[in-house]
């Protein structure tokens, strides 16, 4: 078994098919803490809807801990700040920080994974990540997991973070060769119909498959062709 925190985006869709190569169960969790919108829960339903099609056992739960936005609504993906539309290794995009979200998820899939019996608990923290969000860093794994331990000695339970030391090509590119549905994955900060392919994410998602040779089947080829625009132009301006 194997419980993995899953939103729905690129990055946790990989890892779900990852997985399921080597866990026989996966319990995948996906929060609501208030978000700025709820598009991402959304499509997380869909991915794992057709992982049950394929043939994999995922068992999903939406945690709501929605209550939660008013003690840490800062910011522009809990709070009310403007979403920047810029390189998404910019410092602007630090007001995209969820305050200590990735230690709140991890602490309650820990719990739940000693509820039902499993030793790990597997996030998708990755090296593309590393300019600005601080629990995303191996240092902060690493610390995370000897906590975990500590407070858990009696049954313990590991953090695992798989694609630390991949960027977003690299792990695109693992997902390609897995057939992982990102046509379904939801990556936008904003939460309107479609993306806006201008924020931080829906560049680095535009960088990651065309560093990769291949379109986003998530978006339309008109889509496609102005997401590469806008990636090109914010590159320039940098």
């Amino acid at each position: 078994m194997a419980v993995l925190i899953f939103s729905g985006g690129l990055d946790s869709t990989t890892l779900l098919w990852f997985l399921a190569k080597k866990a026989e169960k996966i319990h995948a969790l996906t929060f609501n803490y208030g978000q700025r919108h709820a598009k991402e829960i959304e499509h997380a339903k869909k991915i794992v809807d057709l992982a049950r099609d394929e043939g994999m056992e995922v068992e999903h739960m939406i945690v709501d801990i929605s209550s939660i936005r008013d003690l840490i609504a800062v910011g522009a993906l809990a709070g009310d700040e403007e979403v920047p539309k810029a390189h998404y290794e910019d410092e602007a995009q630090r007001v995209t920080i969820v305050p200590n979200r990735n230690m709140i998820f991890l602490s309650i899939a820990v719990g739940y994974a000693i509820k039902v019996g499993d030793n790990a608990v597997y996030y998708s923290a990755h090296r593309g990540d590393y300019a600005n969000y601080p629990d995303c860093r191996k240092e902060f794994v690493k610390a995370m997991d000897t906590a975990v331990y500590l407070a858990n000695i009696f049954t313990p339970v590991e953090i695992k973070a798989p694609f630390i030391d991949m960027n977003k090509v690299e792990i695109i590119k693992l997902g390609l060769k897995l057939g992982a549905p990102y046509h379904l994955t939801w990556t936008c900060y904003e939460g309107k119909e479609r993306p806006c392919l201008s924020c931080g994410a829906c560049i680095e998602r535009t960088e990651a498959f065309l560093k990769n040779g291949v379109k986003d089947p998530a978006l339309s080829d008109k889509e496609w062709e102005k997401a590469v625009e806008i990636y090109k132009r914010t590159c320039k301006r940098r």
